[in-house]
């Protein structure tokens, strides 16, 4: 619906953050025991839903949403769909308070925050791997009620929160968060995060500009078909997208609706089982389909179960570079250009952006090299004195075994290593069996659970090939440990230590300033929905209808609303009738609208239709 007057809201990168004090509702929320837990790194990305800012036509556009879907889903939704509407507490006739939501939540293990928007991939992910639902705040706007390309509060908690009822879904949930949140990305993902960002922000603009907003869907375009060699994120979310957001379950000939896009989408609902979209067994090459995110699906996947999920999950994720470790791995890494993380296999955990990986003979890491701040972790504590304050440099180490020691280095004993003249406070010759010669005066060694992990010496220099790598005058060096690297993920180790800054956009959805004309109509919506709830008199009815035809000759949601009314309570024939015959010439003349009308007309003469709790 747009009339004059709106104010949009919009995509705004230079407006200031306004400090708003948090609604009672928010603090209450910021203490539910699983949020509390929350590193502070996903904390940022939680917003107070404000759940006073929702109008009467957003709860309309909800209960219309909600009910159309009842009525569809009753035929063609996976079972545990009904059953998670109740055991999550979601109604009908109103947007769901988040906080009372996690209340309910509570009882399976699981909670959920609203956000602004969408977010990146690997915190939605992380949040996922908390068992935290992330939903977005915002509500889709009426001209968006069949399908919005941005996530709002009937998407996620309408279409994602029922599913998660059934335990074995719920665990491929979190186990997909916990996998993706070490998954590697590259720069061109995050570009067209943010390309997909703001084409959503200025679609649900009330007034945008068509124009800017072609030009941004040109540019999601773009960047969808420029993206390169998929990164691991990339694979990763098109399993995410063909399964969380668009999957069906069962017979390839019969399947059922589970994917939140679908459970939240009326026309997508609809259209999925139409001749013009195929269906594919999902499997491990569903990893080979990309996604359009701003159009219908031209074809959807079918898993037999969800077991069948995490087998295909667990498959990927072993080709991961945190399971493979290795210069592959490695080199994903530098491919990045973000902060990453190696682990040596004495389990040091060394973090930063990866910038260089020098090889021997055989093709295998010889020597690792970060650029910029780093800093060095053990089972993702970060060691005390090994910041990226101290480590602001980078940071370098050989990898590898030493030439003529059967034993990997960090496995050796004190006694052993006094054997081969490492010694505390003497000057040490290392030289590996990759070339890499590190000689210097011994000053500290440090173990993790009796493995050496780390080794600190003075007056060093290091070489391989004739290149120097260090020299004693840029000061101490310390040296990882380990005889290979056995995993490479994503981010820092301890993020909160590490405080990696999350690539939060800056764009943010700016909420709409409604005019009094506005503010009018919305009074209207209130006073129809206190009738259907027996707190008017129905008799207001008349003038409301008066009233909405004379200035709001756009609007059809509220007539269809009115009529329901005067149906299910047989009154006013002559009012029913002038509105039906209004609202049937409309589907006539106004295809836009024509679905949308004759759906409402459809529930108001077949009330039996819709089975949906109120």
């Amino acid at each position: 619906m747009s009339h004059s007057g709106d104010t949009a809201r919009a995509a705004s990168t230079e407006t200031p953050e306004q400090h708003v004090e948090p609604s009672a509702a928010h603090r209450e929320l910021m203490e539910n025991e699983i949020i509390k837990r929350l590193p502070k790194h996903l904390k940022q990305f939680i917003v107070d839903q404000n759940y006073k800012s929702y109008t009467p036509v957003d709860h309309s556009v909800w209960r219309y949403v909600l009910r159309q879907n009842h009525r569809f889903l009753r035929e063609y939704a996976h079972k545990i769909y009904f059953e998670g509407l109740e055991k999550t507490g979601l109604k009908v006739e109103s947007i769901p308070s988040i906080a009372e939501m996690n209340k309910i939540l509570s009882r399976i293990g699981w909670a959920a925050v609203t956000v602004d928007g969408f977010i990146p991939p690997a915190a939605f992910m992380e949040f996922q791997s908390h068992r935290v639902l992330v939903i977005a705040a915002d509500m889709r706007q009426i001209h968006h009620i069949e399908y919005t390309p941005s996530p709002d509060i009937v998407h996620e908690a309408a279409g994602h929160a029922p599913v998660i009822a059934d335990p074995k879904y719920a665990e491929y949930l979190r186990r997909f968060g916990e996998i993706g949140t070490k998954a590697m990305s590259s720069k061109k993902d995050f570009e067209l995060y943010e390309a997909i960002r703001r084409l959503s922000i200025l679609k649900e603009l009330p007034n945008a500009d068509p124009q800017e907003i072609d030009k941004a869907h040109a540019d999601v375009l773009y960047k969808q078909n420029n993206l390169g060699k998929p990164s691991e994120m990339a694979l990763l979310s098109r399993l995410h997208w063909w399964t969380v957001e668009f999957g069906l379950i069962g017979p390839l000939d019969n399947p059922k609706i589970y994917g939140a896009g679908l459970l939240s989408s009326i026309g997508e609902a609809a259209h999925c089982f139409s001749d013009e979209v195929k269906k594919l067994p999902y499997g491990p090459d569903t990893v080979n389909y990309p996604f359009d995110i701003t159009t219908m699906q031209p074809h959807l996947f079918v898993t037999p179960d969800f077991d069948h999920l995490i087998e295909v999950l667990e498959r990927f994720a072993v080709t991961m570079a945190f399971n493979v470790g290795g210069g592959e791995s490695i080199q994903k890494a530098i491919e990045c250009e973000r902060p990453s993380t190696c682990v040596f296999s004495s389990g040091l955990q060394l973090s930063g952006v990866f910038t260089e990986m020098l090889t021997d003979s055989a093709g295998e890491p010889a020597y690792v090299k970060t650029s910029g701040p780093s800093a060095l972790a053990y089972k993702y504590r970060e060691l005390p004195g090994h910041n990226k304050d101290y480590h602001s440099q980078g940071f370098g180490s050989p990898v590898g075994r030493l030439r003529g020691v059967n034993q990997a280095l960090e496995e050796l004993s004190d006694e052993q290593l006094d054997e081969l003249q490492i010694v505390l406070g003497n000057f040490v010759h290392l030289e590996f069996e990759s070339g890499v010669t590190v000689n210097g005066t011994l000053e500290k060694v440090i173990r993790r659970d009796g493995y050496i992990c780390l080794m600190t010496f003075g007056e060093c220099s290091v070489a391989y090939r004739g290149q120097v790598l260090f020299e004693p005058s840029w000061g101490t060096y310390d040296m990882a440990v380990g005889a290979g690297i056995n995993s490479v993920f994503a981010g820092a180790a301890d993020k909160d230590a590490y405080e990696q800054p999350s690539t939060v956009s800056k764009m943010r959805v700016v909420k709409v300033n409604y005019d009094n004309k506005m503010r009018r109509l919305h009074s209207l919506y209130q006073k129809v929905r206190d009738c259907r709830e027996d707190r008017v008199t129905l008799e207001v009815l008349s003038d409301i209808w008066e009233e909405l035809t004379a200035d709001y000759p756009d609007d059809w949601l509220l007539s269809v609303e009115i009529l329901e009314i005067l149906e299910s309570r047989d009154m006013n024939s002559e009012l029913r009738l002038e509105i039906r015959r209004l609202l049937e010439k409309r589907v006539e003349l106004e295809k836009p609208l024509s679905k949308l009308i004759s759906d409402g007309l459809y529930l108001i003469d077949n009330p039996e239709a819709f089975g949906g709790p109120h």
